[in-house]
């Protein structure tokens, strides 16, 4: 059955039902600037001008987001316009977001706290921890989980800042790869129909090679940095304690079981109901799902204690500046996104070739191409536009595709760790350990970094996953 948005809204709005699909193929390269601007914008804002953009960065997004927008309705027509925003807004981003939302809240009233160390063992006990859950509570949960008791652990440390970049690529990146729950986006393809485990299924090998290299590199580093360090730290003159770590806020980790069971269950139930939204078609399990999701949220700020929130210092602006962002971002990728479903009748018919130019296998130029602009730009938005370069088809690329998605979710959801920006929970870390008193390497000193510790396991990844 397929209902219809109510008849006023056709009354108000008459010619919306009749509003023509963007075509992508009268668009030329001039209107991926307000995409490409709104991300440089994001990644320049916070680090060159950063008094500037905590203040205004709400107004910029909302004008890359118009220049985007407005001259769709301009050059084409409103309705038009309207038609391709509301594809955006309701057929990508609230979902998107919701998912985003619920995690953070549901993950942010669960306090961990200790008198750990900050020796080697320990160190890489938790990382691997976080490693190991953060495709269950999300990359963002298990970075702000985690990330306030490992900075307690190493504050005597004289070298600390190493142990916060290796926390930033396999919590905050590597270790989301294996649900649409860990990363973002996965849960963009997993809203483009590819199914909840696949991810699971297709990447857990490499997932797991590229942690534990990445995690065995980290043991030799610290140890190399432990051995360096001029201070010692005692508690008097005695022998210190057994370590003791306290979990509190148990009732969050049924929640987060709950949210997942909220996600599988709408995504095998097919109501028939289907709500068309200005071209828009939305299913009624989406309202739901999206409805339950906000409703453990909030129950998870009822039944959670206030205190537990304040001690991991808990606040709205996060999850505020990164909704406000990507509103900006769905917007901005709506005429790129059209002009690549155009394929080689569009100004990006380029791409295809250089993809797969019967030189570089088609699986490495995938893998490669995708991390390096989620690196640079944002790998939820990279990730959507490697997706349609694919073909679009989720059936397709989970099928007789499967190795070119593949390739583009490793790269998405590995190689975001290469940049302060290439995720969203990278500069929520970078910024918690510099107001910690941690100094953190600079953009170009962290790329650096990044690169020098994932590019082993990369190389292995293409050599033996991914060329034939």
């Amino acid at each position: 059955m397929r209902l219809s948005v109510p008849a006023l809204l056709v009354t108000i709005v008459p010619d919306f039902a009749h509003a023509a699909a963007l075509d992508g193929t009268a668009l030329q390269w001039p209107w991926a600037l307000p995409f490409i601007g709104i991300l440089l914008t994001i990644a320049a804002g916070p680090l060159l001008f950063p008094h500037l953009w905590h203040r205004h960065y709400g107004k910029i997004a909302f004008v890359w987001g118009s220049l985007a927008i407005v001259p769709i309705a301009a050059l084409f027509d409103v309705p038009t316009a309207r038609a391709a925003f509301a594809h955006a807004l309701f057929g990508e981003y609230l979902s998107f977001m919701v998912l985003l939302f619920t995690l953070y809240v549901v993950a942010g009233g669960i306090l961990v706290t200790g008198d750990l160390r900050g020796t080697p063992p320990v160190n890489a006990a938790i990382l691997a921890f976080g490693t190991l859950i953060a495709s269950v509570v999300g990359t963002t949960g298990a970075a702000m989980i985690l990330i306030r008791p490992l900075i307690r652990a190493n504050a005597n440390r004289q070298h600390n800042a190493h142990v916060i970049v290796f926390f930033i690529i396999l919590v905050a990146n590597v270790g989301g790869a294996l649900s649409p729950l860990g990363d973002p986006p996965l849960f963009v393809g997993f809203l483009r129909g590819v199914e909840f485990f696949w991810p699971a299924q297709h990447l857990w090998l490499e997932t797991a090679i590229l942690a534990t290299t990445i995690l065995v590199l980290f043991v030799l580093v610290d140890v190399w940095f432990q051995r360096r360090d001029r201070r010692v730290t005692l508690i008097g003159e005695s022998p210190l304690p057994p370590a003791r770590l306290q979990v509190q806020g148990n009732t969050n980790f049924l929640l987060l079981a709950i949210i997942i069971a909220t996600i599988l269950t709408a995504s095998q139930w097919k109501s028939g109901v289907t709500y068309d939204i200005f071209g828009t078609k939305v299913e009624l399990q989406e309202f739901l799902r999206d409805g339950a999701l906000i409703a453990i949220a909030i129950l998870s700020l009822m039944l959670t204690p206030n205190e537990h929130r304040e001690i991991n210092g808990f606040s709205w602006e996060p999850i505020r500046e990164v909704a406000i962002l990507f509103a900006g971002i769905f917007a901005c990728i709506v005429p790129v996104l059209a002009i690549l479903q155009a394929g080689k009748a569009g100004a990006f018919g380029w791409l295809p070739q250089l993809i797969d130019d019967g030189v570089v296998p088609k699986e490495v130029a995938y893998f490669w191409l995708t991390g390096l602009m989620s690196a640079l730009l944002d790998n939820a938005p990279t990730y959507l536009v490697f997706f349609e370069l694919a073909g679009g088809d989720a059936r397709q690329l989970m099928g007789p595709l499967a190795p070119t998605l593949a390739a583009i979710s490793m790269g998405a959801v590995y190689m975001g760790a290469l940049t302060y920006i290439g995720n969203a929970p990278n500069l929520m870390v970078y910024a918690i350990a510099q107001e910690r008193g941690i100094r953190m390497p600079s953009f170009v000193g962290y790329l650096f970094w990044a690169t020098l510790i994932m590019l082993p396991g990369l190389l292995l990844l293409t050599f033996f996953f991914l060329a034939p």
